[in-house]
């Protein structure tokens, strides 16, 4: 799933940088991904496996994402050793979420 074509216009962040940063969330959920639920269109949740530094690596990944991709709502909820993710979307950016919920999948299947 290396094309970026789900990407929307609306996202900010430079071109040749989208790469990058996917493989950043991909490397994530392929390294920490222990759930992922779609709970309603507009909402996907996701689990990731806690450790040193993972709750500031997640931070800072949401805190970069939303300073392009305004279009996201995230909410991270820890508890013990275990980092909640959840994302929100509205109706025009149901396409991206499904896209991120397929990738988050897919990296999940890695491990």
């Amino acid at each position: 799933m290396s094309d970026l074509a789900w990407v929307p216009q609306s996202c900010t962040l430079p071109t040749e940088e989208r790469p990058l940063r996917v493989a950043e969330w991909d490397a994530l959920f392929a390294e920490r991904l222990t759930s992922l639920s779609r709970p309603a269109p507009l909402r996907v949740c996701i689990d990731l496996a806690g450790g040193p530094g993972v709750e500031d690596r997640v931070r800072d990944l949401v805190e970069r994402e939303s300073g392009c991709c305004s279009f996201f709502t995230f909410t991270i909820n820890v508890v013990e050793d275990q980092i909640g993710l959840d994302i929100t979307v509205d109706q025009a950016h149901e396409a991206v979420l499904d896209a991120l919920a397929l990738r988050t999948a897919a990296a999940g299947e890695q491990r």
